[in-house]
């Protein structure tokens, strides 16, 4: 694309009458990476800031806002969209309908009949040649002949699109939950000097966007402030090494890229399909059939799985599994196994068609041993090549009678009952807030045997709370009042809060009159701001008096350091930091403490001690988030300190503050787990907050009950107790621990994927598990579809965007982000199938009475007393209706009352069977003594 511009005449310092530059200009321009970008930008720019002139936006207050401006940069440099991928067309889902198996057997038996009905041998004297009268045909019988297989033809046709509706419905409704969740993503921009949220498809050419941790970006810009920041680039560039970002080496930010660590502003040049990854989607077209590519989820997941912090708190270093040794090589898209329900059916299909093949054979044989017998021996008739053709009609005679004893023996409308159950279910699931993507996914669900799920915002509100502190020496078991605290304390409190927490992160006024406050941003970063306003003091007067351009430099959180930093410039030359993290962490880093007098005095190991045992040991125990605030000084007289020695500057620090944050679990969580736990599902907690916090909330759902041995570990031990020496992951070592394992806490995303993977992989059992897994960020992305039902939130959990990816991965979407609605989904899922069994049985019963009546009738008259066209439309019709009024029986409580089936449980068990031949013995006693007697 830039040569064939530069080759046009044009070039990146070009000039634009309205804006000073143009869309194409910008797009080359983003062409560019590191130090030739940078000088690229000082060559046709003098710097950012002239960047920001030739926009029309200053990088301080951004854009004024005003639409009739916005429209302009819209209509210049286009919008923030992408055109969706085209769906999958009606005949696409028609023709990926027709593979099911039964549907191939009735579609090869329809033709072989059309082809047969055809066939019609010249007259001959019949009397010359054979007596049986029950070939000779009269001539419309014989022109009719042909309705047989159409009729096969159109039941197929008529189960095809019905499947294929039903497929198109479910489509549109995710589309219409995408499109409002894309609605609903927002991002953090500058307009007219305030910081507000407005929604991705509005981002404008001339936007001062916020980045942040945990951010990705939604268009490509420019950075015009940094503050450690580094972003993964592996989804555009391919390497996956984070890359620093700095004014003076690497400006470039990319849409689709990932924000690791540190914050910043950007003054966005390109948008939509003029984006670098709106570029790379529009080459690539996006209209692949294998959906690699997708408008929602370009570049925002990587199988190299970065190092990000999992949404319920710091998450530790992670590590390359087995299966990623060889990233250079391109591996082909996985696609998940079939569906229980769909391996059960396949194999009863063929199973059915195999002794519908062998009942057809044997019928077809002793047809022709019979007429062979009764011609050439009973009745002597000698052999004549003028009777060939004669023969050859009651050849193809026998064969449309095998035929039509395979398309009794086929449950026709087994595909059909499928569909229509498994599309009532999805509908009612809905109902109760479970929109599935994929609809095996429904009836796989209820055969799940574990979940693997996570804490916040599943398990527990989302909302979190700052409900004991520990100030100046004293341990306040509520919010204590803002007069008991030293009013020096206080100040350095609100002070080190307020600056010490990301801009974007902030309280808002509740949506409706009664309501409580919205958070907006990190919701521990939230929780300390509400920690302000319930002292009565105004954090945002402090981010007033010292704007983020200000901050003189901004240690980031990252899963490293499991701390944050600001530090502060003085007008004497001296600087002031604040840093906020666990407390567990930071104690340990701090020499002093301020006591009740408002001074800092010595904090000796045996204080430490005693503040972690009585104070964040007791907190932990009772389901909190212990988060410790400190501050540091660095007078002029010690010189300019050396910022980037991270370990010295984060050494003699003086506490002011340990803080306990909750985060209540839902009030339904542990009744629905207590149901899980009864169905034969064993729930396992996967978070990334402390091995106390995560062990308290576990108990408080009733993961954990004090008498079971089970097992609580945190990610890092996780992994040693799974590798070997060389660092690699053993299923059998891994196998010793899953079975007990219920909380894995201070967990990494990867160790997610590690432990569902090798739950899925074990053979510690002689079935087979079936995992389940909740998810909501970017890199859930790879446990969400190694599982076998993956479960995604709505609602972004940190505010780190992510869900769209997590959605994309899943098969199935929480809409209200609740672990009841898990309980319900497994309740659906069993309730199909057990509809599909009872179906079965009803289904079979009829096969077998009319395949035997079908078998003696056809042996004994040497015609099919049953035509296929006739059971054919017979069963369609009934077993519609049958299929209707089992997927409409809603399911109960009663079916959590039993054990999952598992892979290997036949869909017709031994005591389905007994009542199959019981039933058909019955109706073929009544049938042969009707015959009988009307004889």
């Amino acid at each position: 694309m830039a040569s064939n511009f530069l080759e046009s005449g044009h070039g990146l310092c070009g000039h634009e009458s309205e804006f000073g530059c143009s869309k194409e200009e910008l797009c080359l321009l983003m062409e560019l990476r590191g130090e030739e970008a940078v000088a690229k930008i000082c060559e046709c720019y003098g710097d950012v800031n002239g960047l920001c002139a030739r926009l029309k936006t200053s990088p301080n207050r951004g854009l004024d806002g005003k639409p009739e401006d916005l429209q302009r940069r819209m209509e210049k440099f286009g919008a923030n969209v992408i055109p969706p991928k085209k769906p999958k067309n009606f005949l696409e889902l028609v023709w990926a309908a027709l593979q099911d198996i039964t549907l191939i057997i009735l579609v090869v038996a329809a033709i072989i009949s059309l082809g047969l009905s055809f066939y019609h041998p010249p007259s001959a004297e019949r009397h010359n040649c054979s007596s049986a009268a029950t070939v000779v045909e009269n001539e419309g019988e014989a022109e009719a002949e042909w309705i047989e297989g159409a009729a096969i033809l159109l039941s197929v046709v008529v189960v095809a699109l019905v499947t294929a509706f039903n497929e198109w419905s479910k489509e549109k409704q995710f589309r219409g939950l995408q499109k409002r969740i894309e609605q609903e993503q927002k991002f953090t921009v500058i307009r007219g000097g305030e910081m507000i949220q407005i929604k991705v498809s509005e981002i404008v050419v001339g936007d001062i966007a916020q980045v942040k941790y945990g951010d990705l970006l939604p268009a490509d810009g420019v950075l015009i402030q940094g503050n450690d920041l580094k972003v993964d680039e592996s989804s555009i560039t391919g390497e996956s090494d984070h890359v620093k970002k700095k004014l003076d080496k690497d400006v470039m930010l990319l849409s689709g890229t990932h924000v690791m660590e540190g914050s910043g502003k950007m003054v966005v040049t390109a948008v939509g399909v003029n984006s670098q990854s709106g570029i790379i989607f529009t080459l690539v077209g996006a209209g692949e059939e294998d959906g690699n590519v997708d408008q929602n989820n370009w570049g925002k997941e990587d199988s190299r799985f970065p190092e990000a912090e999992n949404k319920d708190g710091p998450a530790v270093e992670m590590q390359p599994l087995e299966t990623e040794t060889e990233p250079e090589k391109k591996k082909p898209v996985q696609r998940k196994e079939k569906s229980i329900l769909q391996g059960k059916l396949a194999r009863l299909a063929v199973q059915i068609g195999q002794a519908g093949l062998i009942m057809s054979a044997l019928t077809v044989f002793i047809l022709i041993i019979r007429f062979l017998i009764d011609t050439f021996w009973i009745q002597g008739v000698v052999w004549s090549y003028a009777c060939v053709p004669i023969y050859v009609q009651f050849l193809v005679n026998f064969f449309i009678i095998g035929v039509t004893m395979l398309v009794v023996a086929v449950p026709e409308g087994l595909p059909l009952a499928v569909t229509i159950s498994l599309a009532y279910s999805v509908k009612k699931m809905m109902k109760d807030n479970n929109l599935v993507r994929h609809l095996d996914a429904c009836e796989t669900m209820g055969s799940a045997t574990t979940i693997c799920s996570d804490k916040t915002g599943t398990l527990t509100m989302n909302r979190m709370t700052v409900v004991q502190a520990f100030i100046a020496n004293r341990h306040y078991k509520a919010v204590p009042e803002p007069d008991r605290i030293p009013a020096n304390i206080l100040d350095l409190l609100v002070r080190g809060i307020g600056v010490n927490c990301a801009y974007t992160s902030k309280i808002m006024p509740p949506e409706r009159v009664g309501g409580l406050p919205r958070q907006v941003g990190n919701k521990t970063e939230c929780a300390l701001l509400g920690f302000t306003l319930d002292l009565l003091q105004d954090y945002q007067a402090i981010r007033n008096e010292f704007p983020e351009e200000q901050l003189f430099k901004v240690y980031t959180f990252n899963s490293m350091r499991k701390s944050m930093s600001t530090v502060l410039k003085n007008p004497d030359g001296s600087y002031r930091m604040f840093t906020k993290g666990a407390s567990e962490i930071l104690l340990e880093k701090c020499s002093k403490i301020l006591v009740n007098s408002g001074r800092a005095r010595g904090f000796k190991d045996e204080n430490r001690l005693k503040v972690l045992k009585v104070v964040v040991e007791q907190m932990a125990s009772k389901g909190l988030r212990t988060i410790c605030l400190a501050y540091k000084d660095f007078p002029v007289s010690d010189g300019e300190p050396d910022w980037e020695n991270e370990a010295l500057i984060l050494t003699g620090l003086t506490c002011i503050a340990v803080v306990g944050i909750e985060d209540p679990v839902r009030p339904e969580v542990p009744e629905a787990i207590k149901k899980c736990q009864q169905a034969g599902i064993t729930v396992r907690m996967v978070t990334g907050d402390n091995i106390s916090t995560a062990r308290a909330v576990a108990s408080k759902c009733g993961i954990l009950d004090t008498e079971d041995n089970f097992l609580c570990l945190e990610g890092k031990e996780f992994n040693q107790l799974i590798c070997n020496p060389l660092g690699q992951i053993e299923q059998e070592r891994l196998d010793k621990i899953w079975p007990k394992l219920r909380v894995l806490a201070r967990s990494s995303p990867t160790d997610k994927y590690t432990l569902v993977k090798g739950i899925i992989d074990s053979t510690v059992f002689e079935r087979r598990q079936v995992v389940a897994v909740t998810g909501d960020g970017t890199n859930d992305g790879p446990a969400l579809k190694k599982a076998d039902v993956g479960f995604a939130m709505v609602t972004a959990v940190d505010g780190i965007a992510g869900t769209d990816v997590a959605k994309e991965a899943s098969d199935i979407i929480l809409t209200d982000d609740n672990f009841s609605s898990i309980v319900k989904a497994v309740m659906w899922g069993r309730n199909v199938y057990d509809s599909i069994s009872k179906f079965l049985q009803f289904q079979l019963t009829v096969n077998v009475v009319a395949v035997i009546v079908a078998f003696t009738g056809a042996c004994i008259t040497q015609d099919a007393p049953l035509k296929a066209v006739q059971m054919l439309w017979v069963n369609l019709i009934m077993d519609t209706f049958a299929s209707l009024a089992l997927a409409t029986e809603p399911p109960t409580e009663a079916l959590l009352l039993r054990k999952p089936y598992g892979r290997t449980r036949p869909l017709i068990s031994r005591t389905m069977m007994r009542n199959i031949l019981g039933q058909a013995i019955y109706q073929l006693t009544v049938t042969f003594t009707l015959l009988f007697a009307d004889l």
